[in-house]
């Protein structure tokens, strides 16, 4: 689904990445996992297309087109979705209106007629039933006022609205006290299938305790030194990060 190569990127002149490789199929979860400072949210935020980093070199194919050529919003469209560690607050702004615009806009790029007013809040509705989120929230302001846990909440009810066919969640388990990380993650699971990728970024295990990935990849200085499968998490929460600045970069 999506095959990312050599990608190097630099924010005001200073490298960020530095020859990421990265192949993420349908149906998988994958897990980024890092210090700070590592690289891994400005990989998240370079594949979602934020202006703010140069690219240098690499690709990143997504279905099969070249993805650094297009502009945010088409990546959307394409079923590029990002959740983000710090979700901004838009006053003025519905929820229910966000989302709709949002959508409509998917379904025009799609060739799609748009979707009335009134399904739209039906769909909405279910969706906001299944993420276990207040009916009020539907005309609140887009994250205003919201808790921490809400806010993460919300976009993982954007992603389950949007439906897209390959999701970014950057520290998605930010902030989040147990009862929260447990609900936002079992909604999470329950959008996944079999034609949909999942890459999470975390610092930590207890997300993948919750969302299981199929495979685990550490990033230190802007690029994957090491990946396996889930027990590489539990061996980097054994043993923190430093062992592996010694080792060989694993592809």
């Amino acid at each position: 689904m999506i095959e990312i190569k050599n990608l190097c990127a630099t924010i005001d002149g200073k490298p960020i990445l530095n020859g990421v490789n990265l192949t993420v199929k349908a149906g998988e979860i994958h897990a980024v996992m890092g210090p700070n400072g590592a690289g891994k949210s400005t990989l998240a935020r370079v594949l979602a297309g934020d202006p703010s980093y140069e690219i240098e070199e690499g690709s990143v194919l997504f279905h099969g087109e070249e993805l650094l050529e297009l502009e945010p919003e088409a990546r959307a469209h394409m079923g590029l979705f990002m959740s983000f560690q710090y979700p901004v607050e838009i006053a003025g702004v519905s929820n229910c209106d966000f989302l709709r615009t949002a959508l409509n806009a998917k379904r025009k790029a799609k060739g799609q007629a748009e979707i009335t007013a009134e399904d739209f809040s039906l769909l909405l509705d279910a969706k906001i039933k299944q993420m276990e989120i207040k009916p009020e929230f539907k005309q609140r302001s887009l994250n205003e006022g919201f808790s921490g846990g809400e806010k993460k909440r919300n976009e993982i009810l954007q992603m389950a609205v949007l439906s897209p066919s390959f999701a970014i969640l950057d520290e998605t388990d930010s902030g989040l006290d147990i009862d929260a990380m447990r609900i936002v993650a079992r909604g999470v699971n329950e959008l996944m299938h079999e034609q949909m990728a999942l890459l999470l970024i975390t610092h930590y295990q207890r997300l993948l305790d919750y969302i299981k990935p199929h495979f685990v990849h550490v990033m230190l200085e802007g690029r994957i030194v090491q990946s396996g499968g889930p027990q590489l998490a539990l061996e980097l929460e054994a043993r923190g990060y430093d062992w592996l600045a010694a080792l060989p970069i694993s592809e």
